[in-house]
């Protein structure tokens, strides 16, 4: 299949899967592909994609539908789905109750055959990401452990110069083929 006959394929899984149908989940052909907006992938190398969405609670399943998307486009183990979901979801959730402005930016690519890179780019660049170790009875706090734990890399990046105006927090997880 040709680059532009597969990103049209896989916009076309990406859409049904947004709108709730899962009949194609997991394969990339077939349908026509209509123009949705949201998710974009690259036009070069392995396939990236990247999703600006609202900055609320609910942006965390627009984030893990894509990556869903992404993975079975790459052909990559439920194991690698499972560790790339729960990443994306604590960074989105991550993002929603600790930075500003009303929209957040989801960059799942692969810069290689096999490690996934899953960012997450917000407002607010002097809150930065740390991990901290809560009481056994606190019911928040566990995110960026759980994080750890999975990546094969993690860190951030101040965005905007000597104006920071942001801030991508991104993990780099390996994967298996």
């Amino acid at each position: 299949m040709d680059p532009a006959t597969h990103c049209r394929a896989l916009l076309t899984l990406y859409q049904q899967l947004s709108a709730g149908d899962d009949r194609h989940a997991g394969s990339v052909d077939g349908g026509q592909a209509v123009t949705r907006g949201a998710a974009q992938p690259r036009s070069h190398g392995h396939p990236g994609y990247d999703l600006v969405h609202e900055r609320a609670p609910q942006s965390g399943e627009e984030a893990r539908r894509l990556v869903r998307v992404a993975l079975a486009a790459w052909g990559r183990r439920r194991v690698d789905l499972d560790a790339a979901e729960v990443v994306v979801a604590e960074l989105v959730a991550n993002a929603v109750r600790h930075t500003a402005g009303p929209a957040l930016r989801v960059i799942i690519d692969r810069p290689d055959a096999g490690r996934v890179y899953v960012a997450v780019v917000a407002r607010v660049p002097r809150r930065l990401p740390a991990p901290r170790t809560p009481a056994p009875d606190e019911t928040d706090g566990r995110g960026l452990l759980l994080v750890n734990a999975y990546a094969l890399r993690c860190g951030y990046d101040i965005l905007g110069g000597t104006r920071p105006w942001g801030k991508r927090v991104w993990v780099l997880l390996e994967t298996r083929l």
